[in-house]
């Protein structure tokens, strides 16, 4: 309840603090009674309290912008960012027309909530048009307009566009090359973001961090924990993010002693091991074996979100121990935490795994009549697998007949997989051909069905499947492994000679033989 009325400062402290419409009210009346509500500054404060509060609902901002004589830029600016942050983002632009009408002036301000609005409505007709505007106006060589100009092209997949104007700036800030490096990455040409990044002339935190980003999203694990390092000898020091994106690195290679020097920089530094940056952590050490180690940082962990529970149960999953994954999906619920989604792919994927048909049954069931969560994609391929691993392969074929949703590539090929396990070859066959219709364009459909047919005795047949490989021009991509010597990652591919010291591990059992031989 505010007793005086006031002043300027009082005012500005007094609306920041605000958290609801009505006490926003009371300020707005001692404002009008006091007569301060002229002053241009105040009105902005005002408004950009109203956005605030009323979020998608502005109509009662609206109506007092609307009794507001003569608004200065200031003031069209707010009330165009608060639409461009609400749920009508089309306002901002009829409301930008209005300021057009109106001969008000523009700042550097003004664009980059418009080109929001443009993105969140995915108008690149309007873009190109306020980028003529920002040209028109003198604004094309002002870094702010610029960069927000770059980024929704960037974001909105017109990358060639962005580079376009990315070229022709004067002095592209830190701003803008991150924007490029970030929009190449969103596109999927990674290797282009790579360039840009090695020619950045100045790189912080988040450069780093983006391009680390990048390459986890691509699968270049490898080239994503070679970074890190290189950061640290630059001189920039890593953030959660960072850290977090190198940890999924180590996970994917299964670079347990990089993992462990990563955790380890976290505790040196003080870093705090907030829900995010211990998730991956669980995740590193469960994917890299050590389920010792997930269950110490899990047990340490200030808040155990539903994030970090999936984690140690899809460890637990993982590893064939489903008893135990079921054992920490009850105590996860006794502890208060909801499961989501995810949790439910975690724990299906523990009864798939160690054969608890009956439990992952019961547990699909209650996904939507307990928990209220509608069964995905991912774990109908779940239940599939569950009942192809217990041998049900005729209840499988009929599960997936019956799902209210249409199979994926997935979903069949985790048939096929029993089918060739149990060695049920004539619905193997039939499971593949459906696979092959799906997923015309993926070589490991045929090179399976082609096994199928072989293990059947079928040999003309499987020549034929995969006859259709050369045919089609689809790439068989070789397997991989790799290993850790030292800190730093080996990668190994099937036939592959790319190692720089190939011919020395080639030559390595010859001269093993004939050391055996000597001795």
């Amino acid at each position: 309840m505010l007793l005086v009325s006031p002043n300027a400062e009082q005012t500005q402290a007094l609306l920041e603090r605000c958290s609801n419409i009505k006490e926003l009210m009371q300020i707005h009346g001692q404002l009008l009674k006091k007569g301060t509500i002229r002053n241009h500054l105040t009105v902005h404060r005002l408004l950009a309290s109203y956005a605030r509060i009323e979020l998608g609902d502005l109509a009662y901002t609206r109506m007092i912008f609307d009794r507001i004589s003569l608004p200065n830029t200031v003031i069209w600016n707010a009330m165009i960012r608060a639409y461009s942050n609400s749920n009508d983002p089309e306002a901002a632009l009829l409301l930008y027309h209005q300021m057009l009408h109106h001969s008000v002036p523009h700042n550097s301000y003004t664009f980059p909530f418009l080109l929001k609005a443009c993105s969140a409505l995915s108008a690149f007709e309007e873009i190109m048009q306020i980028h003529a505007h920002i040209i028109k106006r003198g604004f094309g060589s002002e870094v702010y307009a610029a960069n927000s100009l770059l980024r929704v092209y960037a974001i909105s997949g017109n990358i060639h566009f962005a580079h376009v104007l990315f070229n022709q700036l004067p002095s592209p800030d830190i701003v803008s090359w991150n924007t490029m490096i970030d929009g190449y990455i969103k596109f999927g040409n990674v290797d282009m973001a790579y360039k840009i990044f090695n020619a950045m002339p100045a790189k912080n935190v988040i450069s780093w961090t983006t391009m680390i980003v990048g390459f986890v999203r691509a699968g270049m694990h490898k080239e994503a924990l070679s970074l890190l390092p290189q950061m640290l000898t630059a001189g920039i020091k890593p953030d959660s993010i960072t850290l977090s994106c190198s940890l999924s690195a180590c996970a994917g290679l299964g670079a347990l002693e990089q993992g462990e020097w990563i955790h380890t920089y976290i505790e040196k530094n003080e870093i705090k091991i907030d829900q995010i940056l211990g998730c991956v952590l669980i995740d590193m050490y469960v994917k890299c074996g050590e389920m010792e180690k997930a269950l110490l940082v899990f047990s340490k962990l200030d808040k155990k979100c539903v994030c970090a529970w999936t984690a140690i149960i899809g460890g637990f999953a993982i590893h064939g121990k489903g008893r135990e994954a079921l054992d920490w999906f009850t105590q996860m619920q006794l502890e208060g935490t909801k499961p989501n989604s995810i949790t439910f792919t975690a724990i299906l994927t523990a009864c798939s795994h160690a054969g608890l048909t009956k439990e992952g049954k019961s547990l699909f069931e209650s996904m939507s009549s307990v928990y209220n969560i509608k069964p995905t994609a991912e774990h109908y391929g779940c239940m599939v697998d569950l009942l192809g691993r217990a041998g049900l392969l005729k209840e499988a074929r009929k599960f997936i007949e019956f799902m209210p949703i249409k199979p994926t590539a997935a979903i069949w090929g985790a048939l096929l997989n029993a089918c060739q396990q149990h060695k049920h070859f004539e619905l193997g066959k039939e499971i593949g051909e459906i696979l092959i219709k799906l997923d015309p364009d993926h070589s490991g459909r045929y090179i399976h069905l082609a096994s199928i047919y072989a293990a059947a005795g079928e040999w003309n047949q499987a020549v034929r499947v995969r006859s259709q490989i050369k045919h089609r021009g689809l790439l068989n991509h070789p397997g991989c492994s790799s290993i850790t010597l030292n800190g730093d990652v080996h990668e190994f591919f099937a036939g592959g000679g790319s190692h720089p010291r190939v011919q020395e591990i080639y030559d390595m059992p010859n001269h093993l033989a004939n050391r055996y031989v000597n001795y």
